[in-house]
C-alpha cells in the first residue's frame, strides 16, 4: 500500500442507459479517465432483502433502470477504444458458477488487449442468487475459494477440481488479470488484504469515515505479509472534485476514485442538454477533464 502516488480517476456510468455506454467509453478515453466501471445487477424484483446502502432498505432505481450484462458491455466499449481499462463496481461473483466467471473475464480481457480489471464482490442480495440456483449464506466462503482458482485458469494453468478431471480454459489474457475486491466489512477487507491486488469502495466516503478502513487495511496487509506490496484502493470521496484534495487523498495511500461528472451537473448544463442525455453526459466529462485531471 503505496503513499503519494498520482491519483487515478475512474468513470462511475452506473445507471447509464445502455446505448450511450459506447460513446461514453470513447469520451472517457479522450478526456483522461483511467477505467470505466458499470455495476452488475441479474434482475429488478419486490426485493425482501434490505439494500445496505439507503435509509429505507429500498433501491435508489426501479424496474425500467438499465443493468446491462457486463461482460457484453465491456466487450462493446473494448472494440472502440484502445487504451481506457474496464472494471465492474462490482461483480457478484458466487451467484455465478466458477466456469461462467471464468470464460466470461477471461474472454473479455482477451478481447480488450488485457484492459480488464476483476472488481468483485459478495453481494446483498439473496434473490440473486435464489435465482441462479447459489448459496447465499456461503457467498464469501466460496469466494474466497474461487479466486485462485480463477488466478490459475487465466493464467493458462490446468486444475483439479472435486468431481472433475484436470481442466484448464481457453482463450487465456497474456497478462494477469487485477482483481480488486469491493466492500468495507472486515471480511470483505481481510479478503481485499489476503487475496486482491487492491480494493474497491463500495459507498461514498468522508474523510472520517475512509480512515478508519485505510487503517484496517494497513494492519491487514501487514497481517498477510503483503504491506510493501503495491496495492490500488480505488474510493469514492464525499468531497466535491478538485485537484489539490484528491492529491491530499493520494498522500494518504488513496490511488484512485470514482466520478460521474454529470451528477454535479449545473442548472445551466442541465437546461442546455436535457436531464439524464448523454450530452450532458460528454459536455459536463469535458468540463471535468479540464478543471480536474487535466490538473492533477
Amino acid at each position: 500500500m503505496s503513499e503519494g502516488t498520482a491519483m487515478k480517476i475512474w468513470l462511475a456510468a452506473s445507471f447509464v442507459e445502455t446505448g450511450q455506454f459506447t460513446e461514453l467509453a470513447r469520451a472517457a478515453e479522450r478526456c483522461g479517465f483511467d477505467t470505466l466501471t458499470l455495476s452488475d445487477h441479474l434482475f429488478y424484483a419486490d426485493f425482501d432483502t434490505p439494500y445496505p446502502y439507503s435509509r429505507s432498505g429500498r433501491p435508489r432505481w426501479n424496474a425500467a433502470t438499465h443493468w446491462p450484462d457486463v461482460w457484453v458491455t465491456i466487450g462493446a466499449m473494448a472494440a472502440v477504444t484502445a487504451t481506457l481499462r474496464f472494471s465492474p463496481n462490482v461483480y457478484i461473483a458466487p451467484a455465478r458458477d466458477l466456469f461462467t466467471v471464468a470464460k466470461q473475464v477471461s474472454t473479455a480481457a482477451v478481447l480488450s488487449g488485457d484492459r480488464v480489471t476483476f472488481g468483485v464482490g459478495v453481494g446483498w442480495c439473496k434473490e440473486e442468487f435464489v435465482g441462479t440456483g447459489q448459496d447465499f449464506h456461503t457467498r464469501g466462503r466460496r469466494l474466497d475459494a474461487m479466486l485462485p482458482v480463477l488466478r490459475a485458469l487465466w493464467a493458462g494453468e490446468r486444475v483439479t477440481l472435486d468431481g472433475l478431471p484436470e481442466l484448464s480454459i481457453s482463450p487465456t489474457p497474456a497478462e494477469p488479470v487485477p482483481v480488486y475486491v469491493g466492500g468495507d466489512s472486515e471480511a470483505a477487507l481481510r479478503r481485499a488484504a489476503r487475496l486482491g491486488d487492491g480494493w474497491i469502495g463500495n459507498r461514498i466516503y468522508t474523510e472520517d469515515e475512509l480512515d478508519p478502513v485505510l487503517a484496517t487495511l494497513r494492519r491487514l496487509l501487514a497481517e498477510n505479509g503483503r504491506d510493501g506490496e503495491p496495492f490500488d484502493i480505488i474510493a469514492p470521496l464525499a468531497e466535491l472534485p478538485d485537484a489539490a484534495t484528491y492529491r491530499r487523498y493520494a498522500a494518504k495511500g488513496v490511488t484512485g476514485t470514482l466520478a460521474a461528472p454529470w451528477w454535479l451537473a449545473t442548472p445551466e448544463e442541465k437546461a442546455r442538454h436535457g436531464e439524464g442525455t448523454l450530452e450532458l453526459k460528454l459536455a459536463t466529462m469535458e468540463r471535468f477533464a479540464e478543471e480536474v485531471i487535466a490538473k492533477l
